[in-house]
């Protein structure tokens, strides 16, 4: 059968869905480039914004119009809505997250007792049909080449933002054993990965069942496998502290860190029941900055949020120009049902959220270019993600940083999945323009 995968929103998203890909491909199925070609489809869905949820419905309904006759809805837009999910064009299965793992061989109506689901490995207890090698890298057809395997280490949260649906779609957190994951890194490894992302809903959760620290997770990756650049998705501010850095004594982390800050006012902060106050998120990007002077840390920052003055406004903005981040995410704020801030008074006009945002934009763009300018002229290891058609000058590749620079550069030969040194020349808008150096 031939099975057509799309998926929104965030790296977990991704993580499962190249999961999925490895399990359909070993239950002996084809992954299809287009939907066009396709007998399935799956598709994992995002609600963190309406946005997201309608990009969702309409990916959907997309691939019904191609002419998918059987289309499976997974997903945290389908564990929310399920009902309007079933009711969209050629849905035939509704899989809730907390039934996700199962969802291959749910949709291949096998028993899913005669599985297990082992994210490394698939094997059918009758006969070893569905025995798998180490984790197969095969670039999933119609997605973006991936150099890169996300590691899926940590499901759901405990947290409770006023703001975030995803908690109420993924349920509470839980770690997955140490074991598995190094047996998933070293089988990404093994398949040809160059780069290992650990992601989760709440990533810097993992381990606290057992009382072991993220920090800890790390060092044994570091110590058990051979991965060269490492790297992790995003990590909530409170769950570090200045010791957590020293990670970073070791170059194979990559110096790159997301800390989601959400606002840069007390007050606000207070109504999104974030655990930290700008004071601390400012000691917090000051111990990293110590450790790793050139890291990019990059953040999200909500526009918006139910009762936000303009001093309130004033406040994040001044605090985001002190930062000086290397990047970020700014989102209009998106009432979503169940949530608290949907039910709070003061709900900002959405022209007013839109100027907001467009600010804090502008502002971000102006520290993320000042950042990328300190580069020009070093040299840095770069990992091409994907290699466009030969021109003039040879073949031009795209690729990441350690401090997630975005670079290109051209090569007389292909040089995808290739990690290369980089003599960083000039900017081409958020682009780096580079010159190999070690061809």
């Amino acid at each position: 059968m031939k099975i057509f995968l799309d998926t929104i929103g965030c790296r977990l998203n991704q993580a499962e869905i190249e999961n999925m890909a490895r399990q359909f491909r070993a239950a002996g199925h084809e992954i299809v480039a287009s939907a066009d070609h396709a007998d399935m489809a799956v598709v994992n869905t995002c609600a963190v914004t309406t946005q997201a949820a309608s990009d969702s419905r309409g990916r959907i309904r997309a691939i019904a119009r191609a002419g998918v006759g059987e289309i499976v809805a997974t997903g945290c837009w389908t564990s929310l809505q399920p009902r309007e999910a079933a009711a969209l064009p050629n849905v035939k299965h509704v899989v809730t997250n907390d039934k996700k793992d199962l969802l291959v061989p749910s949709a291949l109506n096998l028993e899913p007792s005669t599985f297990d689901l082992e994210p490394s490995t698939l094997r059918h207890t009758q006969g070893g049909a569905f025995d798998l090698e180490p984790i197969d890298r095969t670039p999933i057809p119609g997605l973006r080449r991936r150099t890169r395997a996300f590691i899926k280490v940590q499901d759901g949260c405990d947290n409770k933002c006023t703001f975030c649906v995803t908690t109420i779609a993924r349920g509470e957190g839980r770690s997955r054993p140490l074991a598995d994951v190094i047996a998933d890194v070293n089988a990404a490894l093994a398949g040809g990965s160059k780069e290992i992302v650990l992601t989760g809903v709440h990533l810097g959760s993992w381990g606290q069942e057992t009382n072991v620290h993220l920090r800890d997770l790390v060092q044994a990756i570091l110590r058990e496998t051979d991965v060269k650049r490492l790297r992790l998705s995003s990590l909530e501010p409170w769950d570090l502290d200045a010791d957590f850095f020293s990670l970073w004594e070791d170059g194979r982390l990559m110096p790159h860190l997301h800390l989601p800050l959400q606002s840069g006012s007390e007050s606000t902060l207070k109504r999104m029941a974030r655990k930290t106050t700008p004071a601390s998120f400012r000691e917090l990007v000051g111990a990293a900055r110590t450790v790793v002077p050139d890291a990019a840390i990059t953040t999200d920052i909500i526009a918006g949020f139910p009762g936000e003055t303009e001093d309130e406004f004033a406040e994040t903005l001044e605090f985001v120009k002190e930062m000086y981040f290397a990047g970020g995410h700014i989102f209009s704020y998106s009432a979503r049902p169940g949530t608290g801030a949907a039910r709070m008074k003061g709900q900002v006009k959405p022209e007013l959220r839109k100027r907001r945002n467009r600010i804090l934009q502008e502002t971000i763009e102006g520290s993320a270019k000042s950042y990328r300018e300190r580069f020009i002229g070093r040299t840095m290891s770069v990992l091409w993600e994907s290699t466009m058609e030969y021109g003039e000058y040879g073949w031009r590749m795209e690729g990441w940083s350690g401090n997630y620079l975005r670079v290109t550069a051209t090569a007389p030969s292909p040089r995808w999945n290739e990690v290369d040194e980089v003599v960083l020349k000039e900017m081409l808008g958020v682009t780096m323009k580079g010159e190999i150096v070690n061809l």
